[in-house]
């Protein structure tokens, strides 16, 4: 591990002093960066006159047919998420380049954008996306050919890969808890709230337009509880469903004196059957290799901050010591021969991309990409790399110039 991440890791429990001291290193290193990013091959696919983004790392942009890819255009991206500035939803055709703006949405943040995705089991006719309409929160299915839409009566979260199930979460406290992967439409009824009695996970069925309370934060309080929890805020962040849409994962989260506690969760898509797969005050970015196996960054007592390779409802752990021991975003490609990952701006203020193949375990740096000093802390542009449903390309959010934009690689060289 580098001494950056030793460093980080210890101020994990001193979260002003880190700040602080983060907030140094980067205005150094912005003035010691030469501001340049590799490989040339890198293509912005976003107009640049404006500010692009898609979004999270487990979504593709890509329809099925990789023939358009969708993003979001932005006026301001200097604000984690905003009530008052619309964004617009961008598909562009791949092979004649021409942009169009379908809709727009008023729910939105830097971090996650607006769940926009393309919606299965054809990943290629409708989109999905959140929105503040009457009112409320809501997701929108789009259908890209009739332009007609259906208003479901609540945002989305993570959503199965059949289209007919959705589950979610309380937006507005997420907000408030974390900048940047909430929205603010809503005033966070339960701000001044540590473990609010309400629901914290909702079950959405796209078919009927039907919502379903699963899970209370008092129900995680409960299960398997720790001291640490006591007197502390609670909430949940970064749910995934399996691939075959029988279980999902999620991140119990809680804020105690300024200190953050994670535990990767895991329970049928009932909210039954709760497991707790990694409990050990660190867990950050997770995915679903297969309906069982879970690959994270994460931290146990045993072996420090890593790469982990997870078996649902097992104790079974295993360090992956061939992808570095930086922080990112991983996912599987969709043929499972690869991993992409990426890591946060170094010293020099350059954030890099590794791919890793499985059957040869060889992990490469495939590209090292700038981050302007605007785009940090709560408004930083992480990569967030997503993968082409061919497993072709990448796709990724970066900052290297005047505007965040939205950038694609091709992988068959590497």
């Amino acid at each position: 591990m580098s001494l950056l991440y030793t460093i980080a890791a210890k101020l994990r429990k001193q979260p002003k002093l880190k700040r602080l001291l983060k907030n140094v290193y980067q205005y150094i290193g912005q003035i010691a960066s030469d501001r340049e990013t590799s490989p040339a091959s890198i293509k912005c696919v976003s107009n640049t006159k404006y500010e692009h983004l898609f979004g999270y790392y487990d979504k593709s942009p890509w329809n099925k047919n990789g023939d358009r890819i969708i993003y979001l255009r932005v006026k301001n991206a200097s604000k984690v998420t905003a009530s008052d500035i619309p964004a617009e939803i961008i598909i562009k055709d791949v092979m004649t380049e021409i942009e169009t703006s379908i809709a727009t949405t008023r729910s939105w943040n830097v971090q996650q954008g607006c769940m926009l995705q393309w919606l299965g089991p054809d990943f290629e006719t409708k989109i999905i996306f959140n929105d503040f309409r009457r009112g409320k929160y809501c997701a929108v299915i789009f259908s890209i050919n009739t332009k007609e839409e259906r208003i479901i009566d609540a945002p989305v979260y993570s959503v199965s890969q059949d289209g007919k199930l959705a589950l979610t979460l309380d937006f507005s406290r997420l907000h408030t808890l974390r900048p940047g992967y909430g929205y603010m439409n809503v005033h966070d009824s339960t701000k001044d709230q540590k473990c609010p009695k309400s629901p914290c996970i909702w079950a959405i069925d796209l078919v009927t337009n039907r919502v379903i309370p699963l899970l209370t934060y008092k129900q995680l309080f409960d299960f398997e509880h720790k001291d640490s929890m006591n007197r502390a805020f609670h909430k949940v962040n970064h749910i995934m469903i399996n691939p075959s849409g029988t279980r999902f994962m999620f991140l119990h989260r809680w804020i105690k004196n300024g200190v953050k506690y994670d535990r990767l969760l895991t329970c049928k898509m009932d909210g039954k059957d709760m497991y707790n797969l990694l409990d050990e005050d660190m867990v950050s970015h997770c995915n679903w290799k297969d309906d069982n196996t879970i690959i994270t960054y994460a931290h146990t007592y045993e072996f420090g901050d890593h790469y982990y390779i997870l078996h649902d409802k097992s104790s079974k752990r295993e360090v992956d010591k061939n992808l570095p021991d930086v922080d990112g975003h991983p996912s599987y490609s969709p043929n499972g021969k690869y991993i992409i990952t990426d890591s946060y701006p170094n010293f020099r203020r350059k954030q890099r991309l590794y791919l890793y193949d499985i059957q040869t375990q060889l992990c490469k740096q495939i590209a090292e990409v700038y981050s302007s000093k605007p785009y940090i802390n709560d408004t930083r542009c992480d990569l967030h790399p997503r993968w082409k449903r061919d497993s072709s390309e990448i796709c990724f959010d970066g900052a290297q110039g005047k505007y965040r934009q939205v950038y694609t690689l091709k992988i068959s060289n590497w």
